[in-house]
């Protein structure tokens, strides 16, 4: 399984995009493609900046359980990761994870109230690759 862990761990650090998993007011999924934040630390808390004031952030907010996909597709891997995302707004995580280029969608900088980071904690996942599927837990 430390194979299985360090693999799905390297492809985390790779990828481009993720697709964010929330449910919304009926326990329906939705799903939205998003970029991760310029520092990926571990694959045990995967970090994301996003709006404030965006429908998915209101539903993690209802709602903590939630679903990330990454993938390379050419490689034809991806991974899916079950966990809970949290919604965090205080001054030093936003500083920390803030990108001088994030100010083209936050003008007021990591200080705008609508740049919040969203905190991923996955519990489980499932490892696709080579027609075969291998789940584990984290």
């Amino acid at each position: 399984m430390d194979k299985v862990y360090q693999t799905v761990e390297n492809l985390h650090k790779q990828v481009r995009f993720f697709l964010l998993g929330s449910l919304d007011r009926e326990g329906f999924p939705n799903i939205k493609v998003v970029l991760p934040v310029k520092e990926r630390i571990s694959l045990k808390a995967i970090y994301f900046s996003t709006n404030t004031s965006s429908l998915h952030v209101a539903q993690y907010r209802a709602k903590p359980q939630a679903a990330v996909y990454f993938f390379d597709g050419l490689a034809f891997k991806g991974v899916m990761l079950k966990g809970t995302m949290e919604v965090l707004e205080d001054a030093k995580t936003k500083a920390h994870f803030w990108n001088k280029g994030d100010v083209v969608y936050y003008p007021l900088g990591a200080s705008d109230p609508d740049y919040c980071i969203l905190r991923f904690t996955p519990t489980s996942g499932r490892y696709y690759h080579n027609f075969k599927s291998i789940d584990f837990t984290l």
